[in-house]
């Protein structure tokens, strides 16, 4: 009989594993097998938490997504409702955040990206992250600038995090965080001054 309480525990370490696998070896050669012996269970448990390597990459993902949603909300917490450049900042630097630009999650983002082009799962949470930041960027952005031009700032500020965050994780060198958020803030600050 499985003791009270382990689920959640047993859970976060075989996505820790995931994300130390993904790091060591890649998605690919990241086995059941492999992903079981880092965390020290056996691989039947990795099946009767996650099914499979699919199930179990898309508990990692949900895990990654929501420490970015975290690191967003967080930095927006103490913002007034009424400061809508503050509020993109914040989103900038949450997409930016450590637990999103770490050697690990940083491979398993790429990994998740390219499966999620052949796995219908995979690939509606991947529309569910694109659609979250493009309509969160956009809700600010048309507090101060029509809906179309506030639609076009959202939709270029979304590419370009997610451009620099691409750059920075394929570079094979430290990621530049400032840099990155640096020129994000540029553009945001361009797309502002159209209001006026």
């Amino acid at each position: 009989m499985p003791k009270v309480g382990m689920q959640p525990i047993r859970r976060s370490q075989l996505i820790a594993a995931t994300l130390e696998a993904v790091d060591q070896v890649g998605m690919n050669d990241a086995s059941i097998a492999f992903i079981a012996r880092i965390a020290g269970v056996s691989n039947g448990i990795i099946s009767h938490y996650f099914r499979d390597k699919n199930g179990l990459l898309d508990a990692t993902m949900r895990h990654l997504m929501q420490a970015l949603s975290n690191a967003v909300r967080e930095r927006r917490a103490s913002l007034p409702l009424d400061q809508p450049r503050a509020h993109l900042r914040a989103m900038i630097e949450g997409n930016f955040d450590d637990s999103q630009v770490n050697g690990p999650a940083m491979k398993t983002w790429l990994a998740f990206w390219a499966t999620s082009m052949h796995q219908p799962t995979l690939r509606r949470l991947q529309r569910v992250n694109d659609h979250r930041l493009y309509s969160n960027l956009c809700g600010q952005f048309s507090r101060v600038l029509p809906q179309a031009q506030a639609r076009a700032a959202a939709r270029g500020l979304a590419a370009l995090i997610d451009g620099l965050w691409l750059r920075g994780a394929l570079s094979g060198e430290s990621f530049d965080t400032r840099q990155a958020m640096q020129i994000a803030y540029d553009y945001l600050d361009m797309q502002l001054e159209k209001a006026g």
